[in-house]
Parts: structure tokens; sequence; C-alpha cells
């Protein structure tokens, strides 16, 4: 994931989960150790289209849906995908013989996220830094992918061991499956009622 895509789930999910919208651009610096000027590029866009606000000492996040849907149409989630593999196990055995360490994704943290599943699911997406412990741990046969595993930036375990909700969002926006749809409605329909 880009540095400016890490500063865009930060704002967001501060913004959606924290329900905070005020921040500093030095603040944001130095809790990333990322430069100022990556901070200004990452707000470049969102200026832009009016969903940060920039004053003298802080900026504000306006508009935190167009924040998602323009992070949700640039995200490319493809570009993480370190490993897919086909285990022939129910989709709730292969989440249940995870490690600890895994970071649900996609239609698994949708479903955390959400208390239910708005349709039924046929892949399991992880993030983590350790893809042996995964291969360890299942009998991988021929067929189509159902473990998609990705890349985990260092900050993804700050969140937990789930995905935040926007990046949940965004996330499932790039998968093709048709269940996409029904759990990025679910979650929108959850997003707004945190913003509101």
């Amino acid at each position: 994931m880009k540095k400016i895509e890490i500063i865009w789930r930060e704002l967001l999910f501060q913004a959606i989960e924290k329900k905070t919208r005020r921040f500093t651009q030095k603040e944001l610096a130095s809790n990333f150790n990322f430069s100022t000027s990556t901070i200004f590029q990452a707000l470049k866009i969102p200026r832009n289209m009016g969903a940060v606000r920039v004053t003298g000492r802080f900026f504000v996040l306006e508009d935190p849906e167009k924040l998602l849907y323009h992070w949700a149409s640039v995200r490319s989630i493809q570009k993480d995908v370190i490993f897919t593999g086909y285990v022939n196990l129910p989709i709730f055995e292969i989440e249940g013989n995870m490690p600890p360490d895994v970071i649900f994704a996609g239609f698994s943290a949708a479903r955390k996220i959400l208390g239910v599943s708005p349709a039924d699911y046929d892949k399991v997406f992880v993030y983590t830094k350790n893809i042996d412990l995964i291969k360890r741990r299942f009998d991988f046969k021929k067929g189509r992918g159902n473990l998609i595993v990705l890349r985990q930036d260092p900050f993804l375990p700050k969140y937990g061991s789930l995905t935040t909700i926007p990046q949940t969002f965004v996330d499932l926006w790039n998968v093709s499956d048709w269940q996409a749809k029904e759990y990025t409605s679910a979650l929108k329909e959850k997003i707004d009622g945190l913003l509101s």
C-alpha cells in the first residue's frame, strides 16, 4: 500500500470510527515517521476535491465520504496479493485455522464488523507479514483460489485483528466477486450511520 493510502486510511479511521476530523500535518508525520512533504502529497487530491479543508495550524476532513470513494477508485488490491491458493475446507474452517497474527480483511472482516453476512462468500482475504506460517497450516490443492494473502504494511497491526471499516470497504470495492457489492452496500450503511 502506498504511503498516501496509509494516511488516507488513518484519516478515515479517525473520522469514521473515532469521530475525530481535525489533524495537524506535523502530528501525522511524526506518528507514521513520514516526511511532512508525504503528508502534504496525501492531502493534495482530497484538498482539491473539497474533502479536506486546510487552515493555518491544522486541517479538517470535511467530507470523509468523498475521500472514501476516491481511495476506493484508486486502490489496487491486486498489487498487495502475495499468494493465492485453494484449500478444500469450508470458509469458516479456513478462517478458524489462521495463525493468530493475521489481520482479517475482505468478507471475513466485513462479516465481523457488520455482525451478519449480507451474502455467502467463498474467499478468505488476510494480511500477514509471515506467509510461511499460513503455508504450513494448510494443505493446498489444485483449484480456484479461495485463500488470498495480502502484503501487510507496518502500520496495519495498530488497528487490531481486522482491517478498519474504511479499508474493508475499499478493499471489497476492488474485488470482482458478485458478493462484494452486497458487502460494500452494507458497510456503506454502517459508515453513514457512524458519520451521522
